[in-house]
């Protein structure tokens, strides 16, 4: 398995987890800085690598009113913010070819969205920057098949790739986690994150308010027993008042949680290296 590295963080064949957290968009300076801060200081009282994420743009909405963030140059512009007072990698979703060299000018790891994971040549332009790439599995896609997306990826001579899991279809309106497919996805050779939020998600389930709804009281023993089966990475996205969210209310994890999350996660982590 390669070692990804973003900026002195190294991800995969036995380094610590690592996490990646932050609001799922950049709604306003303020939250972002405050959500930043306390994600930072969090994840240093328990050694933990970290990874800011927030997307500058919500692209797959529920519903055509539904918020689609505060405008890109903004939204980057409040993420180098970020990236230079707290001295933290960004992650950050990328929607269209165009959008990725615009979005690597701040970002460390381009994301690719699970609905946009076959898009070949988004992921080509991903690739070319020269980022490294995550690329989030599709609720529709069986885990082997994400070899062909990292293959797309790989042609540009960019092998700086994470896999993602975030659930699968099952059903109407609902997600299962099949925790073989993190152990799956790492047999093809890449490192593997687990999103606790996401997985949650019931997507179209809240029909009266055309919203996704969610299970965030699942996060916790989600999170817990991936990390037992063996991730590198942890991905949750976390927001002072979720039920005040702008997108995703129903599915983050209140940051004051954060620490409890932290402090499991990388218990089951270091007591899982002890027998590799």
């Amino acid at each position: 398995m390669n070692v990804i590295r973003i900026r002195n963080i190294q991800i995969g064949n036995g380094n610590p987890l690592v996490l990646i957290a932050g609001p799922c968009v950049v709604e306003n300076r303020e939250m972002i800085l405050k959500t930043a801060h306390h994600v930072k200081s969090t994840a240093e009282k328990y050694g933990t690598p970290v990874v800011f994420k927030s997307s500058y743009k919500k692209a797959n909405r529920t519903s055509s009113k539904s918020f689609v963030g505060i405008g890109m140059d903004e939204a980057l512009a409040i993420l180098a913010q970020v990236k230079k007072e707290f001295d933290l990698p960004i992650l950050t979703d990328i929607h269209t070819e165009p959008e990725a060299v615009i979005a690597a000018e701040v970002a460390d790891v381009l994301q690719i969205p699970a609905f946009l994971c076959r898009q070949t040549g988004l992921l080509q332009a991903a690739g070319r920057t020269g980022r490294v790439v995550n690329i989030k599995k599709g609720q529709f896609l069986a885990p082997e098949d994400m070899k062909h997306a990292a293959a797309k990826v790989e042609e540009t001579g960019n092998k700086n790739i994470l896999f993602t899991e975030r659930g699968t279809t099952f059903g109407y309106n609902n997600l299962v986690v099949d925790m073989r497919s993190l152990k799956i996805m790492r047999d093809l050779g890449y490192s593997v994150v687990f999103d606790a939020t996401h997985s949650v998600q019931l997507p179209g389930g809240d029909r009266m308010a055309a919203q996704t709804a969610g299970q965030p009281e699942f996060i916790l023993p989600l999170a817990r027993a991936a990390t037992a089966v063996g991730i590198d990475g942890l991905f949750v996205e976390v927001h002072p008042e979720p039920a005040k969210a702008l997108s995703d209310a129903a599915s983050q994890l209140k940051l004051d949680l954060l620490d409890a999350l932290l402090l499991q996660v990388t218990s089951i982590d270091k007591m899982l290296k002890q027998f590799r």
